[in-house]
């Protein structure tokens, strides 16, 4: 299986889950205010998660040497800020086709924390290793956090792309 059927298309489709989340969002009674919702006081925001979650392909793609990509480190003010990340971050990942990635076994080195954690890994390792995991764990928060904000989200909301999959029950 190509690095691009396991991984950019999986950010892909996450991304279209992301949008239903924030969607849902703008429709809270909450709205905008959302975005300064932690799951805990040491955990950063709902906007930061989702500036994390449209981060992390684009960071993957410029370790990898795809394409230049620079992150974002600006807050997210409204949810409709937040959503055309996603849009835009989706169209990104749209031009990005089997033959612009490398062979699974490339080698990728980086650094994380100011050079304190360098790390050698090949190409299926990182995405599969590290980039991810941290993504999952960051779309994983901002759901956690809309769900205790109160938005009426469940499971069937973090993998709506599983719908095209259901069978319905053979009859009896």
């Amino acid at each position: 299986m190509s690095l691009h059927t396991q991984y950019i298309a999986t950010y892909r489709s996450r991304f279209d889950t992301l949008n239903g989340l924030l969607s849902k969002a703008e429709a809270h009674e909450k709205g905008d205010d959302l975005l300064k919702a932690r799951l805990a006081e040491d955990m950063h925001p709902l906007s930061t998660q989702v500036r994390f979650v449209t981060n992390i392909p684009g960071e993957a793609l410029a370790r990898l040497g795809i394409r230049e990509f620079a992150s974002s480190d600006a807050e997210i003010a409204s949810l409709a800020e937040a959503k055309a990340m996603v849009a835009e971050r989706s169209a990104m990942l749209d031009a990005i086709t089997a033959t612009d990635l490398p062979e699974p076994e490339t080698p990728v080195e980086f650094s994380i924390g100011d050079g304190a954690f360098n790390f050698a890994l090949t190409a299926d390792e990182y995405f599969r290793e590290f980039s991810l995991p941290n993504f999952y764990f960051h779309l994983s928060i901002a759901y956690a956090i809309l769900r205790k904000e109160g938005l009426e989200i469940g499971k069937a909301d973090f993998i709506p792309h599983m719908a095209r999959y259901f069978k319905a029950p053979a009859a009896v």
